[in-house]
């Protein structure tokens, strides 16, 4: 069954919001980066190696959240035993994507409160990311980027949103599978190459372009998804 919002679609949202990631977890990874020991940071292959072991934690929440939020979805269309239910989940994936889109370019900024959804979460799980300081094992790498995972952030939980009208708990953790995997050049780079990423995340003109690309897909996966329908009911 098609879903309305396709992995392709995930993956597109993670890879088009560079500027944003630049801007929100950029900082960080590159702050990470710059805290851990000096023969990791001086030694390319094991600072490659910490980076990703950051971003594998980091994309292992996603995919929980994603569980966790597909499921819940399943249970609302049990709820309301709709027969049109799967119309409806793609209209409501098409505004989700739309007001990213907003968000992305700038003219949406309201979206941001999204994030006070996860400070209550982030109060539990702060503590023991800072558990995990100094970083200087892989193992603590990893369950540090688990932790940040969970960093209250608006355009993580509104492709959160977007999952609850996946269908399942296992689409709804393979869309943020997909979103995270989309980031991943952008946030590897931000952890390895420090001194230019931030450039890139102050141009306003570059954040327009990206809104515009997610919200003319989001248009055309409705359009798309009409056409399927008029071709259903013409058979």
């Amino acid at each position: 069954m098609d879903t309305p919002l396709t992995i392709s679609q995930a993956f597109l949202v993670g890879l088009v919001s560079t500027l944003h990631c630049l801007g929100m977890c950029g900082g960080i990874m590159g702050a990470l980066s710059l805290s851990l020991p000096a023969e990791v940071r001086n030694n390319r292959v094991y600072l490659v190696s910490f980076v990703s072991l950051f971003n594998i934690g980091r994309i292992v929440s996603y995919m929980a959240a994603g569980l966790i939020a597909g499921a819940f979805g399943v249970e609302i269309l049990k709820a309301v035993g709709l027969e049109n239910a799967h119309e409806i989940l793609r209209y409501f994936g098409v505004i989700f994507m739309v007001a990213i889109g907003f968000y992305l370019a700038g003219w949406f900024p309201q979206m941001a409160q999204v994030e006070r959804i996860g400070k209550p979460v982030w109060r539990y799980v702060e503590p023991i990311a800072r558990k995990m300081m100094p970083i200087n094992t892989p193992a603590r790498a990893l369950f540090y980027g688990m932790a940040w995972g969970w960093l209250p952030c608006g355009l993580v939980y509104v492709v959160l949103l977007m999952t609850v009208t996946a269908g399942s708990a296992i689409q709804g953790a393979n869309m943020m599978l997909a979103f995270g995997l989309g980031t991943l050049p952008t946030m590897l780079s931000a952890g390895i190459m420090t001194t230019w990423v931030r450039r890139l995340a102050s141009s306003q003109k570059a954040r327009q372009v990206i809104g515009v690309i997610i919200i003319l897909s989001a248009l055309a996966s409705l359009l798309i998804g009409v056409g399927d329908g008029l071709n259903h009911q013409q058979h």
